[in-house]
This record gives structure tokens, sequence and C-alpha cells, in this order.
């Protein structure tokens, strides 16, 4: 005779069981437009498969700075989200306050630490715990050129050197076209002069002045001949340029009315956008003096810590799942970057993005996959901001000389 009771336990213990393994996921981060939104949304499927609900906290606007200030209201009053977008040395400030969740299960299970290279799993690490899962490499030092443009104005190669570079912009300048798009927006100029340190100095310099901030090299004659060289890339833009965005400098380039734009490789969107080919149309190379180097910027998802288990469960799958192969090639086709993982088939990817991946190897080698400081991943934020601000002031005001630049720059890398 069948035993209802015990039937009845063993239903339960199954729907027990199924549950535990089901859990809600709620997410902050602020990729709300485009190919951004899609590829979350490609997560989100990921995660719905696992049999974990998703719960979206997307807050758009700001470049992160309002999801930060919600984030911040969010764990003072204990309610924190499973995970939020937060990168850099950020990720060490919030895992200091004791509110991170420890990956390191997840991270040993799905091998990490051979998929990541040392210097971008350090990132993702607060005392050599995993708290953070990395999504995506951009690589800043790019330099992306108008074939057309150069070939009208006589430059047979793209420059490899400042000294090459300055003459191949006074033959565009000669036959009336723009050398240098440029938006005079503070990152902008900060990306700029990241690359100029790089090119001008090498890896190590470059480490030791916008990583270390080490006061020797920030004043240094090194950093001289960077801020010259800054000023000079300066004459060659345009009057236009206080204020614009970074895309309308890259549709300056894609127009054929600018020949460069120093910009990461965010702008190769606005090449496929406007249907045009690497290679053919335009080309994406190292920024003057630093094709042996690669400044990144790592978009990732900070965990934070849960007291529900089967919160903490889907937690475990969506940090594995962000590292998965699946996601990491769906969200950076979309993106315009490419995978962190490493050894990923990068088949279906376009040339720039073949050759960024490959750099991305080369130079971790060698010491010179550095993080860039114009984009969050060097230094804490307030020193950042504060270098930012002197790069800019220089970039603006011939009056400042390249002395008094050096030492604005460098007290302001003192900043606490």
């Amino acid at each position: 005779m069948l035993n209802l009771s015990k039937l009845a336990t063993a239903v339960a213990l199954v729907v027990a069981g199924t549950a535990a393994l089901a859990g809600e996921v709620e997410v902050l981060h602020w990729w709300t437009s485009g190919g951004e939104a899609k590829s979350v949304g490609e997560l989100k499927k990921i995660m719905q498969s696992k049999g974990h609900t998703w719960k979206d906290f997307a807050v758009a606007g700001g470049g992160g700075d309002n999801a930060m200030t919600v984030l911040k209201s969010r764990v003072v009053s204990g309610n924190p989200p499973a995970a939020a977008q937060i990168k850099g040395p950020g990720i060490q400030e919030w895992a200091a306050e004791g509110v991170l969740a420890n990956l390191d299960s997840v991270a040993a299970a799905e091998k990490w630490d051979s998929l990541l290279p040392k210097v971008v799993a350090d990132v993702m690490k607060y005392k050599g715990n995993y708290v953070a899962a990395p999504v995506n490499v951009h690589r800043v030092n790019w330099m992306w050129a108008n074939e057309a443009v150069l070939k009208k104005a006589g430059v047979k190669a793209v420059p490899k050197t400042w000294p090459e570079f300055f003459a191949a912009a006074d033959k565009v300048k000669k036959i009336g076209l723009i050398p240098v798009a440029h938006g005079g927006q503070n990152w902008q100029d900060f990306t700029t002069f990241e690359d100029v340190v790089l090119g001008v100095g090498g890896a190590k310099f470059y480490s030791d002045a916008l990583v270390k901030l080490d006061q020797k090299a920030l004043t240094s004659d090194t950093m001289k001949k960077s801020l010259e060289t800054f000023r000079k890339i300066k004459s060659y833009t345009d009057p236009a340029s206080p204020g614009r965005d970074w895309n309308l400098a890259t549709a300056m380039v894609i127009q054929e009315k600018a020949a460069f734009q120093f910009m990461g490789d965010w702008a190769k969107g606005e090449f496929t956008a406007a249907g045009k080919v690497p290679g053919k149309d335009y080309i994406c190379a190292a920024a003057p003096g630093t094709d042996k180097a690669y400044t990144f910027n790592v978009d990732s998802f900070a965990m934070f810590k849960l007291k529900d288990p089967t919160a903490q469960k889907a937690q475990a799958d969506l940090a594995a799942a962000i590292m998965g192969t699946e996601f990491q090639e769906i969200f950076n086709l979309n993106k315009g970057s490419i995978p962190v993982r490493l050894g990923m088939d990068m088949a279906k990817f376009d040339d720039c993005a073949k050759a960024s991946a490959k750099d991305f190897v080369d130079t971790a080698k060698i010491n010179g996959l550095l993080p860039s400081i114009a984009h969050g991943m060097a230094v804490r934020p307030a020193a950042e901001g504060a270098i930012k601000d002197a790069v800019s002031q220089f970039w603006n005001d011939d009056k400042i000389s390249v002395a008094d630049g050096v030492k604005n720059i460098a007290k302001a890398a003192a900043t606490k």
C-alpha cells in the first residue's frame, strides 16, 4: 500500500531542494543604452536558465556617480544588492568597510587565477581574497586614424614615435584638416596625458609616476618632457574642442575632418556603427611610443555580503557566469572591449579586438600591462581627481609654465 505520508515527505524534500538552488540576484549597474543593455540582458538569461530570479537595479547617468550614491544608501541601511558595478581601487575601499563577500570558493572552482593576468586579478582581490568578478578589458592607449586623410596628407606610415606623430600632424595641417580630434573635457585631457607619459617615459616610469605616485618621478625631467609633448599636441587641435563629447571627436575622424584621436577602444563602436572597417577605412594603433605597453580599464562587479543562503548561491552563480566563456564573448562583442578571460576564441572579433587581445597577453609578460589612471584603475579617487584637475588646468591655460605644471601635478598627487 502506498504510504502517502512518506510520499508527501519525499515531495517536500524535492521541492525544498529545488528552492534551495534558486534565489534572487539583484544587480546594480549603469549599462542602460544600446549594446550594453543588450549584454546585461544576456547575463539575465544565463541566470534565469539556472533557475534564479534576476532583479535589475539600473541607475542611468553620471558615469556611475548616481549609482554610487544609491549604493551607499542601500549598504548603510543594511540592504545591499547582490552585486554592484565597481572598479579599480574603489573595490578595495568597499572591501575595507567589511561589506564585500569572499568569492574564493567560486574563483578556485572556476580557476580564475590561471584565467586572469596577475595585475588584473590583484585588482579583484582584497587582502588576497577575491571580492569582485571582472567583466571585460578596455585598452585605453589606442590612437585612431582615418586612412583617407593620411593618404591625402601624404602620410605613408602610422606614426610610432612622438616626433613621427608631429611630422604627420604638420602634413595634415598643411592640407587644411584638423590633425587631432579632441573633446575638451577633463577626462579626455587626462586620457591623452596618460598616453603621453607612457609614450615619453615608458612602462616603468608610468608606473612610478601615475600608479605609485612617486614624487621623484612626478618632478623629474621625464615628466617635464611629457608636459612639453602634451602641450604640443594641443596646438594641433581645433578651437571648437572645449566641451566637445568624445563621440563627436570620433565622428570628426570618421567624417574625414580630422586625422587622429587618442581614445580607448569604446571609440571603435562609433566606427562600427558608421559601417567603417578596421584596416580599410580606419586604423587602430597604439599611441606613439606605447606599442610595448597596454593601459587597461576593467569593468567589474563587486559582490556584497548577503544573509539568505539562496541569494548567496545565486550570487556565486552570477560570479561564475560573468567569467564564463558565453557571457565574456557576447558582452564584449557588443561593448567593443575584449574578454578579460585569457584563452578565449577570438574568431568572431574584429582585427582591432584581436590585436588588443594579443597585446593584453604579451604586455603582461614584460610588465607592460598597466592600470589606467584616467579611468579609475590606478590610484584612490581623491588623488585621481586632483591630478585630473591639474592636468586640465595646464591643458587649458597656456600661461601655466611647464615647470609650474609639473609642480601642480606633483602636489595634486599628494592629496589624501
